[in-house]
C-alpha cells in the first residue's frame, strides 16, 4: 500500500513542513494487477460508501469494431504489448493502453480493468 498524501516538496523545490502527519484517510490500496485467467472479481467499498468492482483475472472482452460499429464479446489469448511496464507484458497483466491478442485480432483496451471491473478494447487495424 502507498501513501498517497502531499508530497514533501514546493513547486519551487523548496522543502515542505507538514502541519501534521500521515492519515490512515490517505494511504492506497494494493494494486489489482488483472492478468488473463478465469473471470476473477473482488468488490471494493470505497470512501463516501460508493463501490468499485476490481477485476482480479479477466478472459473476455468486449471488443469494439471502429469500422462495422459493432461490439462483441470475445476470448482474450495473450498480452502483446504494454507501455505502462515491459515488465506487464511478460507477467500478462493488463492495463489502459495494453494491446491483447484477441480472436478476431488485436486490440487495445480503452478503460481500467482494475477499476471497473470489465475489459473494453477497441479493434485495431490489421497491418
Amino acid at each position: 500500500m502507498r501513501w498517497q498524501g502531499k508530497m514533501g516538496r514546493k513547486p519551487t523545490g523548496g522543502k515542505l513542513v507538514s502541519a501534521r502527519g500521515k492519515r490512515k484517510f490517505e494511504i492506497g490500496r494494493e494494486q489489482s494487477d488483472t492478468t488473463i485467467g478465469e473471470s476473477r472479481i473482488k468488490r471494493v467499498q470505497t470512501r463516501g460508501g460508493k463501490k468499485k468492482i476490481r477485476m482480479l483475472r479477466g478472459n473476455m472482452a468486449a471488443v469494439a469494431d471502429p469500422v462495422t460499429g459493432m461490439t462483441k464479446m470475445v476470448k482474450i489469448e495473450t498480452a502483446k504489448e504494454n507501455q505502462a511496464n515491459l515488465h506487464y507484458m511478460r507477467r500478462s497483466i493488463l492495463t489502459k493502453g495494453a494491446v491483447i491478442k484477441t480472436e478476431i485480432g488485436d486490440a487495445r483496451i480503452t478503460n481500467r480493468p482494475g477499476q471497473d471491473g470489465v475489459v473494453n478494447a477497441v479493434l485495431l487495424p490489421s497491418q
